[in-house]
């Protein structure tokens, strides 16, 4: 049985530290397709959380959900960010309470500089890091600030979808498979980014299929299988249950 959780403390595990978003019960479809089936778990303010599985376990389909997209369907549960109540949201409301999107994809706008790409994000209120800041995080994108955002590389690509994310007041990232297709040197570079901005405070959701990697980068680690919770715990659990490992994630 599914018990709500309470935000003086985190209902999956045995920590005190408040849940900053909290999802519980959520339940999820792609038309007749049941994707999330039941899914709970609690993310605690300034941590990485690595949501893992197989192909087909249900990870962008819940983060989608959290997103509030509107595809999958979310026909049950609660979603909660710092006590706001994002499962009665739009996707848009739900950006403007916090949540930010890089998709796998990156979405990158065609036509526009890199420096309009991020100008256009700075149109929602409220404004999150200036030009300035984010430059000095990706210098790559200073260097190249005049220059069409979709003929940038592949990694330059993700650097911007990153910092688009963060030219607004965003309290939680969310990231779907920001490593696909990235040499290793490129991963490197922005796995220090995202080091350096949950020194900062911020709290990020990572999804990704070279889960060695993200276990290596997150906190902590909350594992999905046939759209339900099989594991939530320490990242450092995972990489040492090697069982744990072979049966959910294939390495």
């Amino acid at each position: 049985m599914n018990v709500k959780p309470d935000f003086g403390k985190n209902a999956n595990q045995a920590a005190t530290a408040p849940a900053f978003l909290s999802v519980w019960d959520m339940h999820a479809y792609y038309g007749e397709s049941y994707i999330v089936q039941g899914v709970d778990f609690n993310v605690h303010e300034g941590e990485i959380l690595a949501l893992l599985g197989r192909n087909g376990a249900g990870k962008t389909s819940t983060l989608r959900a959290i997103a509030r997209l509107g595809d999958p369907q979310v026909t049950h549960g609660e979603i909660w960010l710092d006590h706001q109540p994002l499962h009665t949201m739009s996707s848009h409301q739900a950006a403007v309470a916090g949540l930010g999107l890089v998709p796998e994809d990156r979405r990158i706008i065609p036509g526009l500089t890199v420096e309009e790409n991020l100008q256009l994000a700075q149109i929602v209120e409220p404004v999150g890091w200036s030009l300035e800041r984010l430059y000095e995080l990706f210098p790559r994108l200073g260097e190249r600030r005049k220059q069409e955002g979709v003929t940038l590389s592949g990694g330059e690509q993700q650097m911007l979808a990153i910092a688009r994310a963060l030219a607004r007041d965003i309290k939680v990232l969310l990231l779907d498979e920001p490593y696909e297709g990235l040499a290793p040197v490129i991963v490197d570079e922005i796995e220090k980014t995202l080091i350096h901005v949950k020194e900062l405070g911020m709290t990020t959701i990572i999804v990704e299929q070279n889960a060695v990697r993200a276990l290596q980068l997150a906190d902590r680690a909350v594992i999905l299988d046939i759209g339900q919770v099989v594991f939530d715990g320490t990242a450092a659990e995972v990489l040492e249950n090697e069982e744990l490992r072979a049966e959910y994630l294939a390495i």
